[in-house]
């Protein structure tokens, strides 16, 4: 997993893990939910808890019909 080392970008997070190592880091919390095949709650708030690409995809789906 690659990790970036400036990421300085974050006012406020809004992810509701404050405990994760990557709380308020942005680039290094895309970075990992991409090695997971995950979105970050930060993107995908209407997620129902479950952050799968697969289910974004359904829910983009249902949004636009």
């Amino acid at each position: 997993m690659e990790i970036v080392k400036d990421c300085n970008n974050v006012n406020e997070c809004v992810c509701p893990k404050i405990n994760c190592s990557n709380h308020g880091k942005c680039c290094d919390c895309v970075v990992n939910h991409k090695n997971m095949d995950s979105l970050p709650f930060c993107l995908f708030l209407d997620n129902d808890g479950d952050k799968s690409l697969k289910n974004f995809y359904l829910k983009l789906k249902e949004r636009f019909k």
